[in-house]
């Protein structure tokens, strides 16, 4: 029987992560896409989803009193604390979290990969790294060998985790950012687009620049 999956948010995550999902049917794989389920969503992304021919679902509060147990969801909201929210909400509603890996990423051998992680084109993932539940890597992102990003991180669009890095819960790594090698970066905290970290980041410290500061 084919995973039914839910995709939350309706944004431009949440499309990014149906071109995943599209790409894993495309390749044969036994999904079966339900739709989007977002609070608040916006006009012009209830638009995308129809030109799309993608179902919206309604609200948490409408789709979650339909699950029978047998749907996953995915939580693709770009915020790691909006993201730790919802996926909470579904998870004490008894709602399976899936994870996703796009044909065209890259994951390399003894990689740790937990719930509700989305891993879209062009991602490089390298030999014995860990992902925590609820990671988002963004297209063309690369996490070097060794490293561990815990829980609910977000790296964007072409950041650079070098090896041994530890990315501690809830840090999101902006667009073009890179970390250098076994280095942490604190939980809570956010490196700016295009930074380059040389030195550990404390827990909710927002850095940026070269070197970041």
């Amino acid at each position: 029987m084919p995973e039914q999956i839910a995709i939350i948010g309706a944004g431009g995550f949440g499309r990014e992560t149906l071109d995943v999902v599209e790409a894993l049917l495309a390749a044969g794989e036994p999904l079966e896409l339900l739709g989007v389920v977002d609070d608040q969503p916006r006009d012009i992304d209830l638009r995308r989803l129809a030109n799309r021919g993608v179902p919206y679902l309604g609200s948490t509060e409408q789709w979650v009193p339909t699950v029978s147990g047998d749907e996953h969801f995915i939580v693709a909201i770009g915020s790691p604390v909006l993201r730790k929210r919802m996926a909470t909400r579904l998870r004490d509603a008894g709602v399976r979290a899936t994870s996703l890996i796009h044909p065209r990423a890259l994951v390399g051998s003894q990689a740790r990969i937990g719930a509700g992680v989305v891993i879209t084109s062009g991602v490089q993932v390298s030999t014995n790294v860990t992902l925590g539940d609820h990671v988002h890597l963004n297209p063309g992102s690369i996490v070097g060998h060794d490293a561990t990003l815990e829980h609910f991180v977000s790296v964007n669009p072409g950041a650079i985790v070098s090896g041994n890095v530890v990315v501690q819960t809830g840090t999101l790594l902006g667009a073009g950012s890179t970390v250098l090698q076994g280095l942490t970066i604190g939980a809570g905290s956010t490196v700016g687009a295009a930074a380059c970290v040389t030195k550990d980041v404390a827990a909710g410290a927002t850095v940026k620049g070269v070197p970041a500061r």
